[in-house]
């Protein structure tokens, strides 16, 4: 008998975002997905002028032109794998995630990579801000020299940055590197620390909350360049000596993800490999919802 496709699907898009919560700190946008490939949103026009005690009538009468936001989403393929016996991994759960686990694990990590570059504000397009701490060795592999340490007043000059765009206080988020969420916790004080501290909750992957953040860990997040205005690179891109980390910040209504197909591929009873052989493919895609990236900041290492 042929594969339930439909478990074996199921069971990907409901581990698609585990050990990556932040993606879903974003506008959901998978009910204007045509096709399971395309994300097609009417965007609505500049709003109503307002006037105070109009003086001058009649008033000009206007017509709103509205525009539609359109984009592609991108296809995410697996290797094919070899699963002998398949039917029996569909009655376990437990087997399922045996085989699948791996394979689950390089496709969370490449979309969520992939989405945190596409959120990423770029060049002069968006709000970068530079660390401001002591200089340490860089720890980003293939760099060279020392970067300005993480610290709790950049946090906070972020969040100034955000409360200077009238960004709403509920629902910010900042997602840290591994290795500049050390930095950060050993520039706080034991107040701060324990203020930090009482946000924790592991169901969402949030560790604290500091400056208005819900702080979120992740071993490595964006890298940019070094340029006066700082550059992401893209995924794949060659790391450059002078590179350096990057922490992102945004409020969840800035952000978009958007998730279309989850298709699970079989051809069974291959005669080379005598078993039968699987694929999976997601379409998945994610954008700043602003052509400003207004709502988005990100925090960039500092060359000493």
């Amino acid at each position: 008998m042929a594969i339930q496709k439909e478990i074996w699907q199921d069971h990907i898009e409901g581990n698609l975002f585990k050990n990556n919560e932040f993606l879903l700190a974003s506008t959901d946008a998978g009910q204007h997905v045509m096709q399971g490939k395309v994300v097609h949103i009417p965007q609505a026009g500049a709003k109503a002028t307002v006037e105070k005690n109009r003086s001058t009538l009649p008033a000009t009468v206007i017509q709103r032109t509205d525009s539609d936001v359109m984009y592609v989403l991108d296809e995410y393929t697996t290797d094919p794998i070899l699963i002998p016996n398949a039917e029996s991994f569909e009655l376990s759960y437990n087997k399922r995630e045996s085989v699948l686990g791996e394979y689950e694990s390089s496709l969370r990590e490449t979309i969520a990579d992939n989405l945190l570059i596409e959120w990423s504000p770029s060049g002069v397009t968006g709000t970068t801000i530079r660390t401001t701490g002591v200089a340490t060795a860089t720890h980003l592999a293939d760099t060279v020299g020392n970067r300005k340490k993480f610290t709790v007043n950049d946090l906070k000059y972020a969040q100034l940055q955000m409360n200077k765009q009238n960004i709403p206080m509920e629902g910010r988020y900042a997602l840290i590197s591994a290795d500049m969420f050390q930095q950060l916790t050993d520039d706080m004080s034991a107040t701060q620390y324990r203020d930090f501290s009482a946000a924790y909750d592991v169901k969402d992957g949030i560790l604290g909350r500091l400056f208005g953040f819900n702080i979120m860990m992740r071993g490595s997040v964006v890298t940019y360049n070094n340029d006066p205005s700082p550059v992401v690179h893209a995924y794949d891109d060659v790391t450059e000596a002078t590179d350096n980390d990057g922490v992102l910040c945004w409020q969840m209504s800035a952000v978009e993800r958007a998730l279309g197909q989850v298709t699970f591929f079989e051809r069974m009873g291959d005669p080379t490999y005598y078993g039968d052989i699987y694929s999976v493919g997601v379409r998945m895609g994610g954008r700043k919802r602003r052509s400003d990236a207004k709502g988005i900041v990100a925090i960039v290492q500092d060359a000493e």
